[in-house]
């Protein structure tokens, strides 16, 4: 049997923490040699996750939100230690992105089929992000979103902060920096996404994200207005739905390897659905960084659509 060790957040999402740690436990020692490991205030999943790599862990499972995925991911990242995912959070925007099963038993099912793939992962100021940054509009939605919201109206949390959000929409300047040009221009909302669930609407600009093309996706959303906001929010969904890219004046995209972002003034920023601070930022992917317990999915390839925006300047870059 396989060596692996379990990473349990026992504070997220809203069952019964220790029935289903049980269940956990019990579903994958069928094939597993398992060690169990609970991250608390004073050692977080990253920490825990370092620990079991230089014990020879064979495996890595971890559960909990996607906070939780994406700090337990930075241990494993370019090692090939296989990272298994069992979403127990409020949203699971990484498994439902990978079409990872989000129920207990289907979850574990899916990591004792013992298939695994290697996606894309990304830094962003140092920091490990297998899922996306949001600045602006999507950073100050899951700051409104507190714990106790998220306790009492799971997932809808981030409506009612988006809807709350809606009432002081901010515009701001930008200026994104790729490898090979600089674009200049006024927005209220900007997602740089490795991958993304369709419920991240911030990010469906190209549709069809895909998780292991070397590239990231980055979508500006510049509505005039709060009702303009509102159309465009709805396209975007529907965008994520139908698998088709974003075509509305105020709504573009590009993909690149490298993004460098500068505001003014400086704006919060949501890394993998924790606040890190403001911007700059620097967003660097890493090709086929992380290995997961999962199978293929389909994906399509987006284009790439930079014009159409308003007040939009680019420079080529020697």
């Amino acid at each position: 049997m396989q060596t692996a060790h379990l990473i349990f957040n026992p504070v997220a999402g809203q069952g019964d923490a220790d029935q289903e740690l049980e269940l956990i436990q019990r579903l994958l020692s069928e094939k597993f040699d398992l060690k169990t490991k609970l991250t608390t205030p004073d050692r977080d999943a990253d920490e825990l996750a370092k620990e079991s790599v230089q014990e020879g862990a064979e495996a890595i499972f971890v559960s909990g939100g996607d906070g939780t995925v994406s700090s337990a991911a930075a241990a494993v990242i370019r090692t090939g230690i296989p990272l298994g995912v069992i979403a127990r959070g409020t949203a699971n925007a990484f498994a439902n992105a990978l079409s990872i099963p989000t129920t207990i038993e289907a979850a574990c099912e899916n990591i004792l089929k013992m298939q695994t793939k290697t996606v894309d992962v990304a830094f962003c100021n140092g920091r490990p992000m297998v899922l996306l940054a949001g600045i602006g509009f999507e950073a100050e939605t899951v700051r409104l979103a507190n714990r106790e919201t998220k306790d009492r109206f799971g997932i809808l949390a981030y409506v009612i902060a988006g809807l709350r959000q809606l009432r002081n929409l901010d515009h701001f300047e930008a200026e994104v920096e790729t490898d090979d040009k600089v674009l200049s221009f006024t927005a209220s909302a900007l997602t740089v996404a490795n991958a993304a669930p369709a419920t991240s609407v911030l990010a469906q600009g190209p549709a069809g994200l895909v998780v292991d093309d070397g590239l990231l996706d980055l979508t500006i959303v510049a509505p005039a207005n709060r009702t303009s906001a509102i159309a465009a929010t709805y396209h975007l969904l529907q965008s994520a739905l139908s698998g088709n890219p974003a075509e509305r004046d105020d709504i573009g995209y590009i993909r690149s390897k490298r993004f460098r972002i500068n505001t003014n003034p400086p704006q919060r920023v949501v890394l993998d659905g924790e606040m890190v601070g403001t911007t700059p930022i620097d967003v660097e992917c890493i090709p086929a960084g992380l290995t997961i317990f999962m199978d293929d999915p389909e994906a399509n390839i987006p284009t790439e659509k930079i014009n159409g925006l308003p007040d939009l300047v680019v420079e080529t870059k020697d």
